[in-house]
């Protein structure tokens, strides 16, 4: 069983010909608008890929909460513990370029005020807790701590970096999730190897699981003496949006089903992969037959 402690958003994307400099304006002919937040996406995207996923968060009292759910509620996630709180649920603001590219502004709204005591009860020994970083620093510590006297498993996803010191949820976490910018910041913080392969060598050195993601070039991971290496599968790419909550999750729920962490690993590259071929962070994530396809061919 996967327990998601994170963010919930509804995400309007803007097709545009470029992605904007600092002060300048592009347009582009329409907008769309899908449900995101990276923990929904996490929940939706280990869901879809063969996991029992509970999701505890937080959406407003407006019109975005109930379509800000939509997916999750028609994939079977357990929404028990999301909560709706006064104010205005989380809305990110996404542009994407012809390549796939992307910039993302966040109004993090009802997702500020999320609490890591709604988990008390609901998370069980042998489970998995997954977060990321839109949460309150101080929330996720609070949740890793209770996965701890649980006995579940932390699966953590910096995205984004917390500014703070994280040298005690690095110590609390089992598996840990970064791209190639997030473990050159998080080394810089804690005066670790920046370089992927060192990286993620030195991380696994005190016991935990280390992916570092290096987009179209695959990945590097270290777990325990044994580092891989594998490449991307090849795919054309119309939106990366959600890749990387793909990943996390199709990665989340191969673990929590027991598979082997090289096939795991491959699972989660396959999702991620085909989670670029499609327009949207939830409505990309693939489930768990196309899922193993793709991942039967990484070798």
């Amino acid at each position: 069983m996967i327990f998601v402690f994170g963010s919930i958003n509804l995400d309007m994307v803007v097709a545009l010909p470029r992605l904007p400099k600092a002060g300048e304006t592009v347009s582009g002919p329409d907008h769309q608008t899908f449900p995101g937040g990276k923990g929904a996406n996490q929940a939706l995207a280990a869901r879809r890929a063969g996991a029992e996923v509970s999701l505890t968060g937080a959406v407003g009292r407006d019109a975005f909460a109930e379509l800000a759910l939509a997916n999750l509620r028609a994939a079977g996630v357990d929404l028990q513990g999301v909560r709706v709180l006064d104010g205005a649920t989380g809305l990110a603001l996404i542009g994407i370029d012809p390549k796939g590219e992307n910039q993302i502004i966040v109004a993090s709204g009802a997702n500020i005020r999320v609490e890591a005591d709604w988990l008390e009860g609901r998370v069980t020994s042998g489970s998995t807790l997954m977060l990321q970083g839109e949460a309150p620093l101080r929330e996720i510590r609070k949740a890793m701590g209770i996965a701890g006297q649980t006995g579940a498993s932390v699966f953590w996803n910096p995205a984004p970096v917390p500014q703070d010191d994280l040298m005690d949820c690095l110590d609390r976490t089992n598996t840990l999730v970064v791209n190639e910018g997030e473990a050159a910041y998080i080394a810089g913080k804690l005066g670790m190897p920046g370089e992927p392969d060192n990286f993620a060598r030195d991380g696994a050195a005190s016991g935990r699981a280390v992916i570092v993601t290096l987009g179209s070039r695959g990945i590097v991971a270290a777990k325990g003496e044994g580092l891989f290496r594998f490449a991307a599968p090849q795919v054309t790419a119309v939106d990366t949006t959600g890749a990387g909550d793909a990943f996390c999750g199709a990665l989340a729920a191969a673990l929590d089903l027991g598979r082997p962490f090289d096939r795991a690993l491959k699972e989660g590259m396959a999702a991620g992969a085909l989670a670029c071929t499609v327009t949207g962070a939830q409505s990309s994530a693939p489930d768990k037959a196309e899922i193993a396809r793709l991942a039967d061919q990484i070798v």
